[in-house]
């Protein structure tokens, strides 16, 4: 039985590492089995993608996981230090830490993914646009994109979240509009790159619309750097977040999101340094997770790569 499963298991190798495939279905997956087989020897690449993984894990079995209710006060057992009833400790509601943590994953899930959704199909639009009919229609777009860059991020999100009013809704709304600029600049030097090439020509030849090669040739080429670039900027989109819940403008209470965590927290830090640090310590974990994939997506998808 064993020789049988290797026998078949080496089967499917070879044919997904042939390099004369009889299909386009055989070769993608070719490319995805070669891909796999580069991105799983960098281990911290692996490492990053375990703890996105376990963000997924935790925030889809949050009420299962999670030991107290998020929003349970016991003001009797307020600012414990992590023991066996409350591993990470309680904040000065009395509410359990671990609890808020794993629930507060759900939020940061939403915004990362309502962000990852939004910002760079916007960019990817404007930019291969703006490199594809170049003229007027790339001056406009990139000033507009230049004077986007010309504000940190942070500072242009609170003045977004300012005006729209404080909540978790208008700040995801806030960063979205805030991160766009960089995937149009990435787009568009990609765009520039590739709109005189033969088959671009060919195309336009064949009586395709600019929509039709804009959408059927030239966005998917900018796919693999969008993919890239938009894991290694989750991690900024996590903090922007945890910056805006710290000054009051995010998540609003008794919402557990962790920037407000630690806001709630830090007039305790010296003392009861867990109620910041701990949600201080989530952050940073899966912030680092998001970089650690997208160097990983990095050394795969990049066509200039060794």
């Amino acid at each position: 039985m064993t020789a049988r499963t290797d026998t078949r298991s080496a089967g499917w190798r070879d044919w997904l590492t042939t390099d004369t495939p009889q299909s386009r279905a055989q070769a993608r997956l070719g490319r995805a089995w070669a891909g796999w087989t580069a991105f799983r020897r960098n281990r911290l690449a692996v490492a990053g993608l375990l703890i996105v993984l376990a963000l997924v894990v935790v925030a889809a079995l949050a009420p299962v996981l999670a030991p107290y209710h998020p929003y349970a006060q016991d003001l009797n057992n307020r600012l414990l230090p992590p023991s066996a009833a409350h591993w990470l400790g309680t904040d000065a509601f009395g509410r359990d830490i671990l609890s808020r943590l794993i629930h507060g994953a759900r939020l940061t899930l939403m915004i990362v993914a309502l962000v990852a959704a939004t910002a760079p199909l916007a960019g990817l639009v404007i930019g291969t646009v703006a490199g594809y009919f170049g003229g007027w229609v790339d001056t406009v777009l990139m000033r507009i994109t230049d004077i986007a860059l010309a504000f940190p991020k942070l500072i242009l999100a609170l003045a977004f979240v300012a005006a729209l009013g404080p909540g978790i809704e208008n700040a995801v709304i806030a960063i979205a509009i805030t991160s766009w600029p960089p995937y149009a600049r990435m787009a568009r030097a990609e765009t520039l790159t590739v709109r005189r090439a033969d088959f671009i020509s060919a195309a336009r030849l064949q009586g395709a619309s600019s929509l039709r090669i804009i959408l059927g040739h030239i966005m998917p080429l900018c796919v693999a750097s969008l993919i890239v670039r938009t894991t290694l900027d989750m991690a900024g989109v996590i903090l922007t977040a945890a910056g805006l819940g710290f000054l009051g403008l995010g998540a609003q209470p008794p919402l557990p999101e962790w920037g407000a965590m630690i806001a709630n927290g830090r007039q305790y830090v010296l003392e009861q340094w867990w109620v910041a640090a701990m949600p201080g310590f989530a952050i940073f974990i899966v912030s680092l997770g998001f970089n650690l994939l997208g160097d990983g997506l990095r050394d795969v998808l990049d066509p200039k790569g060794d």
